[in-house]
């Protein structure tokens, strides 16, 4: 594996080149918890879901920490704290966040189903559209994070198991006609034992993938196995996030050290890593319509609002 080397600072449109076309991206969330005129504007959006409806109707304070995980935490720091912190660079607004939930409800015209699985790539199914991976240590929460992603068409079913190791294949999932979604099978305890065959060339020669998700667990941290998957990404110029999952198991101060943490390994050792964290409790749904909406938009399938 190469040594990336210290990290230089890089714009936007890096991250937006090659497998990512660029949008234009929202930064200012302060005016978007006036809720009278917010909810005024997305009343024009019939796709918006009756669920997120109720959920723009809640305390502001509230609000925020269920979109925007992190920014509740940046409050904590001091000012010069933040610096280094890069949780504003995809900042979409709640008319943003609201059509992209249109792109995971499951309708007539938009099915949201299981495809197949596949334990080589050669056996993957061949789907023309743009694709996204979720990989990480055997029981973080992939296929968990994947169900509540899929919450608005409760009919898919992603199996979840409390035994670790437990996806053995490679499963997809299509998203109507807008993008699929791939659950790989845990590294770590009781990986498949031909985990580094099929997940190393999936990720080396799949042409149509946009994004690869490594989930970290918010409690532990970056652990050596995930140092390796990180190693991977950057030896094969992949470009790709990572997510905190079970924040809700954290306390504040334990998930703002492991968030300094994280962010300083991804500033100083990583290059194709999104500078930004996600953060994700599929217990509590915190993240998770923020991260609908950037798997939207690095898809192709949400032009943000200037």
């Amino acid at each position: 594996m190469r040594n990336p080397g210290p990290r230089t600072t890089v714009s936007l449109p890096a991250f937006c080149e090659g497998r990512m076309a660029a949008s234009p991206l929202r930064l200012g969330p302060e005016k978007l918890f006036e809720m009278p005129a917010v909810l005024g504007r997305l009343s024009r959006y019939q796709s918006t879901s009756q669920a997120f409806a109720e959920v723009l109707r809640l305390p502001k304070q509230q609000l925020r920490k269920l979109l925007y995980p992190l920014q509740e935490v940046e409050r904590y720091l001091v000012p010069d704290g933040r610096q280094d912190l890069h949780l504003r660079i995809f900042n979409p607004s709640l008319e943003d966040i609201a059509r992209a939930e249109s792109v995971f409800k499951a309708t007539e015209r938009n099915r949201i189903d299981y495809v197949s699985s596949a334990i080589r790539k050669d056996h993957a199914p061949d789907l023309p559209r743009p694709e996204v991976c979720f990989i990480g240590r055997s029981n973080v929460g992939k296929s968990s994070l994947i169900k509540a992603l899929f919450s608005l068409a409760p009919e898919v079913e992603v199996r979840i198991s409390k035994t670790p190791g437990h996806t053995k294949k490679m499963n997809f999932f299509k998203v109507g006609k807008h993008f699929t979604v791939v659950d790989m099978p845990g590294y770590g305890y009781r990986a498949p034992e031909d985990f580094a065959d099929m997940v190393e060339t999936y990720l080396k020669e799949r042409s149509n993938l946009r994004r690869t998700f490594l989930l970290v667990d918010s409690v532990v941290g970056i652990q050596k196995t995930d140092n390796i998957a990180i190693e991977m990404c950057e030896e094969f110029a992949l470009p790709y996030v990572i997510v905190l999952t079970k924040i809700d198991k954290s306390s504040k101060g334990h998930l703002l050290k492991q968030v300094l943490e994280i962010q300083k390994y991804v500033n100083t050792k990583t290059q194709g890593c999104f500078p930004q964290l996600f953060a994700v409790s599929t217990v509590t749904f915190s993240g998770i319509h923020l991260l609908r909406c950037f798997i939207a938009n690095v898809t192709g399938n949400l032009d943000l609002t200037n």
